[in-house]
Parts: structure tokens; C-alpha cells; sequence
């Protein structure tokens, strides 16, 4: 392997842990199995599948974060998006876990530093960002996960965000409406743990 190639699949751990998570994913309808087998199809093609160059798409990690109830959802209003998502994105060189990767963007992005995180995905969604890649519009493969925020944790803004505060898991704001799947399927998943 030269020095700029990519990483094998056999070289890479997060590559290895991608494969080994997707593929044991048990998906909670159709839609999501297909989505699944998607993952799982570009992962098999593309051993640089989760690093942010890889065009046309490429895998993300983000966070549904949580609070311990289940009643309010702590979320960023991104800057470049300047709409209201989970925290999340691109994996990085020193990831080697995808739930490590969704884990340190939601650290990042949230400033909650003692998140709980479940290390089985809750959800798959693949969406076009147009402000991602310079060559043109990107897919994100994103994996999203769960994680349950301290009582009384204090979060900040980070420089990728405009605001970040929780919002009542029954009042989302308006630009978040493709949350309320994701947020059904994080209380679904805090309610079975409990």
C-alpha cells in the first residue's frame, strides 16, 4: 500500500467495525433493511467509505442525544445547514469505532462530556448535503445512535453550530420534522432499556 492510498478493509479498524455493526444491525422495518444493504453494499466497494473525500457518498456518524426522562432532546442549529439536527458528522482518522465516532461529534458538538451512549444504531439515513464536498452535492450515509445526557448537564456552542439547546421531544422546531422518526425510535429505545 502506498502512503496516499486508502487504507484495505483489513487495514482500517473503523472500516472492520462499520462492516461488523451494519451487518449484525438488526433493522426495525423494510425501508431501513434496504438502507442497511446499502451501507453495508458501499462499505464492500469502498474501503475509503467512511472518510469525508469519498464521493458520491460516504458513512456518517451522528447522536440523538437524550435526557434522562426521554422528554427533551438536546440538538445544534448547524451553521452551514442553518437548520436543527442531532449532532453528528464525519468520521476522523482516529475513530475506530463508528459508536466512538458518534460519541466524540456529540462531545464536540454538545459540550456534554459524560453522555451515555448505545453503541447499537437506531437509525440509517441517507441524504443528499450540498455543502459537503467541493466536487458537488454529497450523500451522507449517516448512522445515528442514541446517547442519555446527565441530569444537570451544561452544554456549550461549538464553532460548527449557531445555538444548541434542548427542545420538548413533543415540540420540535419546525425545520427539524425528518426528527420525529429518529426521536420515536430514541425514546422506543430508552423506554426498552429502562
Amino acid at each position: 500500500m502506498s502512503a496516499g492510498s486508502p487504507p484495505s478493509p483489513t487495514d482500517d479498524p473503523l472500516h472492520r467495525d462499520a462492516l461488523e455493526v451494519l451487518g449484525a444491525w438488526t433493522a426495525p422495518d423494510a425501508e431501513q433493511e434496504a438502507v442497511r444493504r446499502r451501507y453495508v453494499a458501499h462499505l464492500e466497494r469502498r474501503p475509503d467509505g467512511l472518510r469525508r473525500d469519498c464521493f458520491p457518498e460516504h458513512v456518517t456518524a451522528s447522536t440523538l442525544v437524550l435526557s434522562a426522562d426521554g422528554t427533551r432532546t438536546l440538538l445544534t442549529l448547524h451553521a452551514k445547514a442553518r437548520a436543527w439536527f442531532q449532532m453528528g458528522g464525519h468520521c476522523e482518522p482516529q475513530d475506530i469505532t463508528l459508536a466512538g465516532a458518534a460519541l466524540r461529534e456529540a462531545v464536540e458538538e454538545s459540550g456534554v462530556a459524560d453522555l451515555a451512549l448505545d453503541p447499537v444504531p437506531v437509525q440509517l439515513s441517507a441524504h443528499d448535503v450540498p455543502f459537503c464536498h467541493a466536487g458537488g452535492t454529497v450523500a451522507h450515509l449517516d448512522v445515528r445512535f442514541l446517547a442519555v445526557a446527565p441530569e444537570d448537564a451544561a452544554h456549550a456552542v461549538s464553532e460548527e453550530s449557531l445555538d444548541v439547546c434542548w427542545w420538548p421531544v413533543d415540540a420540535l422546531p419546525t425545520e427539524a420534522d425528518e426528527m420525529h422518526e429518529l426521536v420515536r425510535l430514541g425514546r422506543e429505545r430508552l423506554a426498552a432499556r429502562a
